[in-house]
């Protein structure tokens, strides 16, 4: 009989079997409490599972199979921005000067690390149309709440303790609302109009002086540029409020269009969104924040400056900041990766990947709306929202094409965000896709289409071809199992 290596790794356990030896200890373990306090250990034995080194090989070779993942197909999703990491990438964070330093060497002996740091921050600011940069932050949520608290010492400052509310439209990532929250501000939302663009007569019914500011991105979560956010951003102005861009889109403008120039005084980064950093899996990531020159001071420190010797430094001295957000200067190791794709693409390039990124996502909305509701008919930016599939006769939701999708050998798209289109179907290309996989994805949303008019059980009971089919997803995420207790299904 076969062994089944799709199996739990506890499941392959075999008493007896061995694949790694440790040396014989130094120390007397038999009484561990004489070298670690009583309350840190454990109450009884670790349930190690007995395994060969073979098994374990074969185990997660196995399920390294099953995983889906940018390497080994399209990543259609909205928002999310999942575009290929190039390899040159990781070629050069894996050299010694870069993998082989320690974040507590002496600034001397790190100067190229330094160097790089102050390019990377240098570059950001000139896409961004900012005028100085903190790469600290670990993340892009991370990076959100720099900013809001970047805000809140800006009005402290000034005495503006009456500021207490943040504006941010419908159309937001959802991400904005809850980082206004966590730096203890009210939130007030405004509806959009119809042409996905923010209400300007109810944004300033709402400003005042209890504004600390706006967050909003632009374009926005639809995929609209709004042709109305330099009036945006002076309407906040003149309340005395700040702008704050979510950088979350910055894959669709760069090159283009810079939020310095739309009036915005704060911007966070997603590296991984727009310059190609690994995404996802819980591993680090980067969130670089820019901010006007006035705000510099209030910047989380150490930023990396130069002297007029021409050596890099960290620098501490800024009077106004509130300390750190992170230990150490950011995930340096994200930032290399960063660079490399700035350098390697240079400023044409990176111009000519947001082109690409829009032509992509244009031309799958304009093959798509013949069979699936397009509520905004217009020219997108990087991606745009479908409202569900074309269907006066049955009830096939968004969820049953986005599981019926992932039969046809595709991860699905975004679904039911952002929550103010019904049905929500959230695609996004990137520039990184060619044309093949690109009409090979929206041949399959196509066939998806007829098929409704065949058997629609075919979606109703999709996916029919993966491992797993559909669990209970609010019981997953509620019900969470975080380590093996034995039979998993005893």
């Amino acid at each position: 009989m076969l062994i089944d290596y799709d199996k739990l790794i506890f499941d392959l356990s075999s008493e007896g079997k061995t694949g790694y030896m440790l040396p014989e200890s130094e120390f007397d373990t038999k009484d561990l409490s004489s070298y670690i306090p009583e309350e840190y250990l454990a109450e009884k034995e670790l349930d190690f599972p007995e395994v060969s080194e073979v098994d374990v090989i074969r185990h997660y070779t196995a399920l390294s199979t099953k995983n889906y993942g940018i390497d080994t197909g399209f990543y259609p999703l909205g928002s999310c921005t999942m575009k290929y990491n190039p390899k040159i990438n990781e070629d050069v964070i894996a050299m010694d000067g870069f993998s082989n330093i320690h974040p507590y060497q002496p600034e001397h002996t790190v100067q190229g690390a330094l160097e790089l740091m102050y390019n990377v921050a240098t570059s950001l600011t000139e896409i961004a149309g900012m005028d100085c940069m903190t790469l600290q932050p670990a993340a892009g949520a991370h990076g959100e709440i720099t900013g809001v608290m970047l805000m809140k010492a800006y009005h402290e400052s000034r005495g503006d303790n009456q500021r207490n509310k943040i504006i941010i439209p419908d159309s937001a990532h959802g991400t904005n609302p809850a980082t206004a929250a966590m730096a203890g501000y009210q939130t007030i939302e405004i509806k959009s109009k119809p042409n996905g663009m923010v209400d300007l007569d109810l944004l300033k019914s709402v400003v005042g002086d209890d504004t600390a500011g706006l967050m909003i991105t632009n374009p926005n979560t639809l995929g609209i540029y709004d042709e109305n956010i330099k009036n945006i951003t002076d309407i906040v102005h003149e309340a005395g409020g700040l702008v704050y861009y979510d950088g979350a889109n910055m894959n669709a403008i760069m090159g283009y269009s810079q939020p310095g120039k739309m009036g915005f005084d704060i911007l966070h980064y997603n590296v991984h969104k727009t310059f190609s950093t690994p995404h996802g899996g819980g591993g680090p990531g980067g969130g670089p924040v820019g901010v006007k020159s006035f705000l510099r001071e209030f910047l989380p420190t150490p930023i990396v400056s130069k002297k007029e010797n021409g050596e890099y430094y960290l620098n501490y001295d800024l009077d106004k900041s509130y300390g750190q957000m992170k230990g150490f200067y950011g995930h340096f190791g994200i930032l290399v990766r960063a660079y490399t794709y700035i350098l390697t693409l240079g400023s044409d390039g990176l111009k000519y990947a947001s082109a690409m990124a829009v032509l992509n996502a244009n031309y799958l909305a304009q093959r798509l709306k013949g069979a699936y509701n397009l509520p905004i008919d217009r020219i997108y930016k990087h991606e745009f929202v479908l409202a569900g599939i074309k269907d006066d006769t049955h009830t096939v939701t968004t969820l049953d094409v986005a599981k019926r999708i992932l039969d046809k050998g595709f991860h699905a798209p975004t679904v039911y965000f952002p929550l103010i289109v019904p049905e929500a179907m959230m695609i996004e290309p990137t520039e990184s896709e060619s044309k093949q996989t690109l009409d090979s994805f929206t041949d399959a949303l196509l066939e998806i289409a007829e098929e409704l008019k065949e058997d629609v059980e075919i979606l109703k009971e999709a996916p029919h071809d993966t491992p797993v089919r559909r669990p209970d997803e609010t019981k997953a995420a509620k019900d969470l199992i975080l380590k093996y207790e034995g039979d998993l299904n005893a």
